[in-house]
């Protein structure tokens, strides 16, 4: 079964209530098997015109789990400590490739 991965841009503006935010969603993440593969870090964009202020990249064992995640009540709380603090936060789960048998 291929991994997933929630991959998120967003826009924070106001860092200090965001904060609460970054405190509760790793446990969130963790209790379904996800990791953080990127969350903030230098970005350059190559091709295209992207350009989101931040992005993070969790990964998760499956798509099945991702879901899970999303519409668990520990990522709901953690969501409520979200509310206000961004001009955007755009998250969207994608399957991974599966590996070659």
């Amino acid at each position: 079964m291929p991994e997933a991965y929630v991959f998120v841009t967003m826009k924070v503006t106001d860092m200090d209530k965001y904060k609460e935010y970054m405190a509760a969603a790793p446990a969130a993440v963790k209790a379904f098997g996800g990791e953080y593969v990127v969350r903030g870090g230098r970005y350059e964009t190559l091709e295209g015109e992207f350009a989101p202020a931040r992005i993070a990249i969790v990964r998760f064992p499956s798509y099945e789990q991702a879901k899970a995640w999303y519409d668990s009540q520990a990522y709901r709380a953690a969501r409520a400590k979200r509310a206000g603090t961004t001009e955007y936060f755009n998250l969207t789960i994608v399957e991974g490739v599966a590996a070659p048998a």
